[in-house]
C-alpha cells in the first residue's frame, strides 16, 4: 500500500508518496517521471508521522534553513521512471544524499566517485546524469546541486526554471547569460 500527501511549496505542489513508514517520492508538479512512478493505488494521508517529519523538513528548507537529510526516513525502492531500481542509480542517489547544503558538484565528480567505488578505470558522466535524472526524492536528495562542467545548469526533472530556484534559495547566483552558476 502507497499512501500520499501534497505539500503547498513557495514551488508549487509537491507531492510526497510513502510507504507508509519511510518516503519514497518526492515530486514536484509536472515533473517528468512522476506518472510513470506510481503503478498502485495511493492512498491520501496527511497524518502519517513520515509525512509530519518531511512537511517539518520542507518547512525549515523554505524558509531558508541548511537543512541536511540526517535521519529522515527515505527509501530508494520505487521504481523510478518504470523500470527497476538498479543498484548503479542507488549508488548514484546515495552519493546526491550526501551533497551538502550550499555545494554543487558535477556529474563529472560523481562518475568519478562511482568509478572509484566499483573498481573501473572510468564511468560515463552521461550514465550519471540519467541517473540523477530519475532521483525519486528531488530536494531532500539534492540532484539540483549537480551541474555540468564549469558550473553549467543542465536539465532537471522538474524543470531547469525550477533548479534555478532552487539553487537561488540555497544562495547561489545564477548568471543570466549561459545559464551557469556563479561561485
Amino acid at each position: 500500500m502507497m499512501y500520499k500527501s501534497i505539500y503547498n511549496s513557495p514551488l508549487g505542489p509537491i507531492t510526497l508518496i510513502s510507504d507508509g513508514e519511510n518516503l519514497i517520492g518526492l515530486f514536484l508538479e509536472g515533473q517528468v517521471h512522476f506518472k510513470k512512478t506510481i503503478k498502485e493505488e495511493v492512498i491520501t494521508r496527511d497524518d502519517l508521522s513520515v509525512f509530519v517529519l518531511i512537511n517539518n523538513w520542507l518547512d525549515k528548507y523554505f524558509a531558508g534553513e541548511v537543512m541536511e537529510i540526517g535521519d529522515l526516513p527515505i527509501s530508494f525502492d520505487i521504481k523510478a521512471d518504470g523500470c527497476s531500481v538498479t543498484p548503479f542509480r542507488k549508488a548514484v542517489w546515495q552519493i546526491l544524499s550526501k551533497i551538502p547544503y550550499g555545494t554543487l558538484v558535477t556529474y563529472g565528480d560523481i562518475a568519478r566517485e562511482i568509478a572509484m567505488m566499483t573498481g573501473k578505470k572510468r564511468m560515463s558522466a552521461q550514465a550519471v546524469g540519467q541517473a540523477v535524472g530519475t532521483n525519486p526524492i528531488s530536494i531532500i536528495v539534492p540532484c539540483h546541486r549537480v551541474v555540468g562542467t564549469a558550473g553549467k545548469l543542465t536539465g532537471y526533472a522538474g524543470g531547469l526554471d525550477l533548479k534555478i530556484k532552487l539553487l537561488e534559495l540555497e544562495g547561489f547566483e545564477i548568471a543570466k547569460e549561459g545559464c551557469r552558476v556563479v561561485f
